[in-house]
């Protein structure tokens, strides 16, 4: 029915239809099918459909018989939809004479035929010529005569197929075959349209007497199958669908008088193919209104599924069997007592088998894409798996398995929702499936197709990717093998599962998985060792969670949860080593509030929650936490704690330590013996559990405890090893014994082995080439210790992280910690250029000091020295009016020496010694004099000194820091003003304001001046030259001064003098005895002055030596002009030691620099006519 193709007649005269062309053409028409890609475009519906391929039956039209239309609709392709007929006269006489009457015959019986479609075929032969139609050759072709006569509508059915034998060329068949494809689509619209009007009008009436929902199906499974014969399959299964609607809809209705009863079993019902629609005469037990709901629903099934099957979607039809199954099976179980005993069961699970077979036989997986096999395996698992539940029952009601979980799950649902079904089957029919029969009967075969079937169902979910769904078939079997004494295989399979589970959140089936593991465990006698503790954990965690009632009540009334506690802390004490657990929910551990330090040691606390999820006491023996700060410091604190009660408890913990700052909580541990649980608060989106949040903790600092600081040394010459200078304030502390390590970026290196006391009576090293060890430090004492290491010139800052450990003549027994970090500055807060002069047998050294960094620099002094053994030189400074010079950014300061030496250049090298401080430290030390001095004035208790003076000290200095308003006032006044934001909270701010307010001169501060000594050394010349343009005075008369130039007017020739005299006092000894060659090139300022004479030339250097060139200056201009400058530099010298040339160094002095000449301007008549325009010019 549904596999029948298009059928299309054709005729042609009977000659034709007997010759041998008729043959051929008819192959090679059959050679274009089937028809591809035709678009339908109906008017009922709003989407375009479009038919990949269609078959099409050509069938002579006389084979066809008229017969009456039958009463039972079955397919709108019974009948043919397209005639076809087939012309090969090729002179308009024989056309007239016999073919259009043979033409007209078969037009006239063909149009009486409704939803059928004609079309006239002209054959002939494309190798005959036509002869070529004249503009008045008003004779027309036999193809236009057909036309005219037979195409009455507007609609052309009339076509030429210009064909040779053998020509099965696409392009000469094309437009046939596309007048086929549109007679095809407007009889299968018409046809369509009437059905489906049919079907509306039938659909309408069903309120009415007489209606009968069976002759409705037949009626509407014709449109289905009409669809289904031209490929239209979408279409066809959306009217299987509405039937399935309808059918439902008279299922709640209860309108049941068109079918039988619910279920008439006959042989071999429960075991029969389900898909298979030949296995009975449904269409006949529709017709006669006796067909049962049962095969009703399964042909309906049958059909479905056939359609889903053509359009390659075989994971749907799993999954509608399934629901099926399912759906259908609870509706059976109204009449299990009328059915044979294990009907039900037998019959899904045949039917579940079946169609897994039956979807593997119509869909190979090599047709599919990785995404549908995965869908169509996981589908056909679900089924192997409704068919192992069919076992789940029948197991459970014959005795093969247990009648508790997992087993009697299924078996409690159906008899819950069928409690009146529970007395035995009243019918003599036996089931059918040999395999259940047998399985019933016989209980090795029962478990041998019980596995069978459940290996085949984890197998599908495995290649699907479902794991879940696997795990719990593993978990059948573990029980299976629980009941069947096979103790060791499930002990392997329940302990293997949890692992599968967890991430899933499967509480329910893994709390009795876990379970079942103990109980084995316990049954086979095994020692609880660390694999049975793991199993215990991994159940106490599910305790925590909500179970399934199903699952949770036999487990809670055989464990005992106490009992499973004592005994976890008793197998801890006997491990061997420590057993790590992370992030376990049984415990959790919160911190809250900021910590506390004691007032008499180095200690801080915190307070922290320990919750107890479990309903019982926990043994435990110590809690701690660990503390995160900004660099990576951690503070561990600890608290000894015998037991936990069920709740939340609040512990104090303890750290000794004098760390402090804002710390975050990084990690919790619980330790029970040889059990660590251990919990992350902090760390990566993957490791931070999502029910913790980050916990700030402020550790604040204690002001009589340890600390360590870290700054640069009073002294500092470059050129030797650096040092830094460790400040270490004991505090209230008398220090035993201590263990600093300072750790210095990379790239420098600290010599440890290499640091010492500044200060006697301080205490004592201890040489260590890995740290600092200091010995018998006192209380309240600044030990200040200089450690040297390498060059770090590559940083501007070093940040130095400090680890000290140490114990105190009090407590010997407490180890404590400090971790922090220090920042220090290394480089040097100023920087020096210099500037070298050559003056004949002096050298005028100008030393440019600027500061390096926002900082203002305090400047109290510079010395340029030279070593005692130094002879004939003499240095002389510039000495500032100011005792003290400020070096700002903005803001550099000069300092001039000058060098004389007499015997010649200075060999060793000269040292600037610069005495500086920081204008910050300047005022801090201020500040510290300020504070002490006021707090000496009030009745303050030694015990608070210290901590009050540091305090003070620290508010101050961090005052002034957020606000530099008071700098300028301070550079002028030496007053320090305090920010108005100010507050000390007691009642030493009003006279520490006024004590800073006063006015002090720039030395006042007690800071003490930092010293740099800078080598410097002194620049060799082999050639100074002093380069001179000396104006010649002429002959004056007696009444002018001889020291005064006449009057110089602009355009008057100057006789001047070039002068150059040369000196080799500060060369090398041996270059002393040598003359240069040099050349010289006076300046052109083609502006200012005119050049007459060698302006450029060579001339020989000797020591002493010198040379003049007479010149004539013209200036272009008058004004007050500078001379020109002279441009003199060495010739190149050759030198065996090199094989080469060598230029020698040399430094020119213009002595006329500072030199202008007063030029006047040239006094004079000068005409000038100027046309004022007009007729007369």
């Amino acid at each position: 029915m549904s596999n029948q193709d298009v059928l299309v007649t054709y005729s042609a005269p009977v000659s034709f239809l007997a010759s041998e062309s008729w043959k051929q053409v008819l192959a090679a028409l059959q050679s274009q099918l089937p028809l591809r890609s035709i678009h339908w475009k109906s008017a009922s519906r709003p989407n375009l459909k479009t038919i990949q391929e269609l078959e099409l039956t050509l069938v002579p039209l006389d084979s066809l018989r008229d017969e009456h239309a039958s009463q039972v609709p079955v397919t709108l392709l019974e009948k043919p939809l397209l005639n076809l007929y087939v012309v090969t006269c090729e002179d308009n006489d024989s056309y007239k004479t016999n073919v259009k009457k043979q033409i007209k015959d078969w037009h006239s019986a063909i149009s009486q035929r409704k939803n059928q479609e004609w079309i006239i075929v002209h054959v002939v032969r494309s190798d005959i010529k036509t002869t070529d139609r004249k503009f008045f050759n008003m004779k027309s072709s036999v193809l236009d005569k057909i036309k005219a006569d037979f195409n009455i509508d507007k609609r052309d059915r009339c076509v030429q197929l210009s064909w040779t034998a053998g020509d099965l060329s696409p392009v000469i068949w094309a437009d046939l075959v596309n007048k086929i494809k549109d007679g095809l689509l407007s009889a299968l619209d018409s046809s369509v349209s009437q059905r489906e009007e049919e079907v509306r009008r039938s659909e309408s009436q069903k309120q009415m007497p007489g209606w009968n929902f069976c002759t409705f199906f037949i009626l509407k499974e014709s449109l289905a199958s009409s669809f289904e014969g031209v490929k239209l399959f979408e279409d066809a299964l959306h009217q299987y669908n509405e039937l399935e609607v309808s059918f439902i809809q008279v299922l709640r209705e209860k309108n049941m008088s068109w079918f039988g009863s619910l279920i008439q079993p006959v042989d071999d019902d429960d075991s029969m193919p389900l898909l298979s629609i030949t296995k009975k005469h449904y269409r006949d037990l529709i017709l006669a209104n006796s067909i049962s709901v049962f095969d009703f629903r399964i042909y309906l099934l049958a059909r479905q599924c056939a359609l889903l099957n053509k359009m390659r979607r075989p994971s749907e039809i799993c999954q509608k069997v399934t629901n099926f199954l399912g759906t259908f099976g609870r509706r059976l179980r109204e009449a299990e007592a009328k059915l044979p005993e294990y009907f039900i069961e037998s019959w899904i699970f045949s039917s579940a088998l079946s169609v897994v077979d039956q979807c593997d036989a119509w869909a190979p997986t090599t047709e599919l894409d990785s995404i549908q096999l995965a869908r169509f395996t996981a589908s056909k698992g679900e089924l192997l798996e409704l068919a192992k539940t069919q076992f789940d029952i029948i197991g459970v009601k014959v005795g093969h398995l247990p009648k508790k979980p997992p087993f009697a799950t299924t078996c409690m649902e159906e008899t819950a929702l069928h409690p009146e079904q529970i007395s035995k089957s009243s019918s003599t029919r036996r089931i059918s499936n040999h395999e259940v029969m047998l399985a019933i009967g016989d209980k090795e075969a029962f478990y041998d197709l019980y596995c069978a079937t459940s290996n085949r169902a984890i197998e599908m979910y495995v290649k699907a990717g479902r794991r879940k769904f696997a795990l719990k078939l593993h978990g059948f079997l573990a029980a299976l093998d629980i009941h069947r004494g096979r103790l060791a295989s499930a002990l392997a399979i329940f302990t293997s599962l949890p692992a599968h589970y967890a991430p899933h959140m499967w509480i329910s089936l893994e709390s009795f998985v876990l379970s079942r593991a103990l109980d084995i465990h316990a049954e086979l006698e095994n020692p609880q060792d660390r694999e049975w503790i793991h199993i215990l954990l991994a159940y106490l965690k599910t305790c925590t969670n909500d179970m399934s009632k199903e699952l949770a009540s036999e487990v809670n009334k055989e464990k005992s949860v106490t009992q499973l506690v004592r005994a976890l802390h008793t197998a801890a004490a006997n491990l061997d080593s420590d057993l790590i657990h992370t992030d376990h929910p049984i415990m959790a551990v919160q911190v809250f509030g900021d910590a506390t330090c004691s007032d008499d040691e180095d200690l801080a606390f915190v307070n922290a929650t320990v919750s107890n999820h479990l309903p019982c006491d926990v043994f435990v023996d110590e809690i701690n936490i660990t503390l995160r700060g900004r660099d990576s410091e951690r503070m561990k604190f600890i608290a000894k704690v015998d037991k936990l009660p069920p709740g939340q408890s609040t512990i104090t913990l303890s750290c000794p330590s004098s760390s402090w700052g804002l710390y975050t909580l990084e990690s919790s541990e619980v330790v029970m013996s040889r059990v660590h649980f251990q919990w992350q608060h902090m760390g990566t989106v993957a490791t931070t559990p999502k029910g913790n949040q980050i916990s700030l903790v402020r550790v604040p600092r204690s002001l009589r405890a340890l600390d360590v600081q870290i700054r640069q040394p009073q002294q500092t010459e470059l050129g030797t090893i650096s040092h830094l200078l460790l400040v270490i304030s004991t505090g209230q502390n008398d220090i035993s014994r201590a263990t600093i390590k300072p750790t210095p970026p990379s790239g420098v290196q600290f010599n440890y082995s290499a640091a010492r006391l500044e200060d006697e009576g301080t205490g004592t090293l201890e040489a260590s080439d890995s740290a600092i060890v200091l010995l018998d430090a006192p209380i309240d004492a600044d030990v200040i210790i200089s450690l040297p290491h390498s060059d770090a010139s590559r940083y501007h800052t070093m940040k130095i992280w400090l680890n000290v450990t140490y114990n105190t003549q009090s407590s010997m027994g407490v180890v404590r910690t400090l971790q922090a970090s220090r920042v220090v500055t290394v480089s040097l807060p100023i920087a020096v250029n210099v500037e070298d002069f050559f003056r004949g047998k002096t050298l005028f050294s100008k030393f440019t000091i600027s500061a390096t960094s926002h900082q203002h620099v305090r400047i109290s002094s510079t010395e340029l020295q030279g070593a005692r053994s130094l002879d004939g030189v003499k240095i002389s400074g510039y000495r500032p009016s100011r005792p003290v010079v400020t070096v700002t950014p903005e803001h550099p300061v000069n300092f001039l020496f000058s060098i004389e030496s007499s015997n010649g250049p200075v060999l060793e090298p000269l040292n600037l010694v610069i005495k500086y401080r920081i204008l910050r430290d300047e005022v801090e030390a201020l500040v510290r004099q300020t504070v002490e001095a006021v707090l000496s004035n009030m009745p303050v208790e030694k015990p608070q000194y210290g901590s009050l003076r540091r305090m003070l000290i620290d508010k101050l200095v961090a005052q002034l820091e957020s606000d530099a308003e008071w700098v300028e006032a301070y550079r002028a006044t030496g007053e320090i003003i305090l920010p108005r934001s100010f507050e000390d909270g007691g009642d030493f701010q009003g006279p520490i304001r006024e004590a800073l307010a006063q006015c002090r001169p720039e030395t006042a501060s007690p800071c003490p001046w930092k010293e740099i000594k800078i080598p410097v050394d002194v620049p060799r010349m082999s050639i100074v030259t002093a380069a001179q343009v000396s104006v010649q005075r002429p002959s004056l008369p007696g009444d002018i001064q001889s020291d005064q130039l006449p009057p110089i007017y602009a355009g008057q020739p100057i006789n001047a003098t070039l002068i150059f005299k040369t000196s080799f006092h500060w060369a090398e000894k041996e270059g002393k005895q040598r003359c240069y060659t040099m050349r010289y090139d006076v300046e052109e300022r083609v502006k200012d002055w005119l050049l007459c004479g060698r302006k450029r030339g060579d001339f020989v250097a000797t020591d002493g030596g010198s040379f003049a060139v007479p010149l004539t200056l013209i200036a272009l201009h008058h004004s007050e002009i500078t001379l020109p400058k002279v441009d003199v530099r060495p010739l190149p010298i050759s030198t065996q030691a090199s094989m080469g040339s060598t230029v020698p160094s040399a430094d020119v002095c213009q002595v006329h620099e500072a030199e202008k000449i007063l030029i006047l301007p040239r006094g004079g008549r000068s005409t000038y006519i100027v046309g004022m325009g007009g007729e007369y010019e």
